[in-house]
């Protein structure tokens, strides 16, 4: 029979919780740890999930279905991303800006979760900035391939070399390709060996397979905006995306035009579907579908698409309006400025999904198969202030599905 648990992490409260999301009964907490929110949350199969806990400075991997205490191993803090290889074994973690508004950490964590002396991680000194990373196989290994930024580039490291160098941090330069300097959002086809980076010019793509990595054709979005967040599922073969148009204005992020973007990489064959005016970020993939939530100020909205085979195009299936927040984005203000937001994540193998009321320590699930249905609300006894940050595990994954933590 097939678990499913809901992980809720707060990470302004320093907790994960982790939730039956049928009951709403919480099976184990976490406390006084700080997800990296921008790196998210990695399933790595087997029940298991790897985050980063920015308070302690260490990956941490939990059993999301027992109850032994998780394993931590020390990795460079702040987090920025995370990614691993098809088989959960190599972790890279790249770190960001933390509180910082300059770029000051150039440090890459690289962890083998099955050394012959236990888990063991390294630091090197790469480039300072915001880096996006994906684990890719090469004829020399695995490697951490890393996406620059300003000037932007993609550098492949050898993750043998890193864990043989030694500690210390030494200064290590891999093999390194051009790219456009505004990169954010990355995702990897482990079956192609192809990493995909939103950029302000369309999407590119790099074979990352070699040891060097070689540039592809890349795509035009095909509508106005640009995406800033990717997800590939390996099981659809699908490349999702948001564009948003008006991005340039964070202020006036209450006319932002957004367009759910599907790109299937077999057929090459790309599909879209309009989203409304306001701020839709993240959003999660249920059994048949896209989930996405639209904060704006006439009220918010969850929407649901149905996602076929190329060709059969994005359907609604069905939208639910969501509770409004007390200090939710408003107008004329920088929409991540103080402000409430909501956080999102399925169920892969049904269709349900959950999206957090930030700063109400509430979490709506909603059975999105029937439209109209009601939605459900989990009240939590954290507050979930910036939306918190969800990911949704299911015990029928043996290994990880999407390598890029989310």
């Amino acid at each position: 029979m097939t678990e499913e648990v809901l992980i809720v992490a707060d990470q302004k409260a320093g907790n994960v919780q982790f939730l039956n999301p049928h009951t709403g009964h919480v099976r184990r907490r976490l406390n006084s740890v700080v997800l990296a929110e921008h790196a998210g949350f990695l399933p790595l199969g087997g029940g298991k999930s790897a985050f980063i806990d920015d308070a302690a400075g260490a990956l941490t991997i939990v059993d999301a279905f027992g109850e032994e205490p998780p394993l931590t191993v020390p990795v460079a803090i702040p987090g920025e991303h995370l990614a691993c290889d098809p088989t959960g074994r190599f972790i890279a973690v790249t770190t960001g800006l933390g509180l910082s508004w300059e770029p000051w950490s150039d440090l890459l964590t690289v962890v083998d979760l099955k050394s012959d002396g236990g888990p063991t991680s390294r630091r090197i000194r790469t480039r300072a900035g915001e880096p996006g990373v994906v684990v890719s196989e090469t004829p020399n290994g695995p490697a951490a391939v890393v996406r620059h930024r300003e000037p932007g580039g993609i550098e492949s490291f050898s993750i043998k070399r890193i864990l043989e160098e030694g500690v210390h941090c030494p200064q290590i330069r891999g093999q390194q390709l051009s790219a456009s300097p505004d990169g954010h959002g990355d995702a990897f086809d482990p079956a192609t060996g192809t990493m995909f980076v939103a950029t302000g010019g369309g999407l590119e793509r790099f074979d990352v397979r070699k040891s060097r990595p070689e540039a592809l054709p890349s795509l035009d979005w095909g509508v106005p905006g640009r995406a800033y967040f990717l997800r590939f599922c390996p099981r659809r073969r699908v490349l999702v995306a948001v564009l948003r148009e008006g991005g340039a204005e964070p202020r006036n992020w209450a006319t932002w035009n957004n367009t759910l973007w599907v790109h299937h990489v077999d057929s090459n064959r790309t599909e879209t579907a309009p989203l409304g005016k306001g701020l839709v970020f993240r959003f999660a993939l249920t059994a048949t579908g896209i989930s996405t939530a639209q904060v704006h100020p006439d009220g918010d909205q969850l929407a649901v698409h149905h996602l076929g085979p190329a060709g059969h195009g994005l359907k609604l299936r069905g939208t639910w309006e969501l509770p409004s927040m007390e200090g939710a984005p408003r107008p004329g203000h920088e929409p991540w400025d103080n402000a409430e937001r909501r956080a999102i994540a399925a169920s892969p193998s049904s269709e349900l999904v959950a999206v957090t009321r930030g700063g109400h320590s509430e979490v709506h699930v909603v059975e999105t198969s029937v439209p109209g249905s009601p939605l459900r609300t989990i009240t939590l006894d954290s507050p979930l202030h910036d939306g918190g940050h969800l990911a949704w595990v299911s015990s029928a994954d043996a290994a990880p599905g999407d390598t890029v933590g989310r």
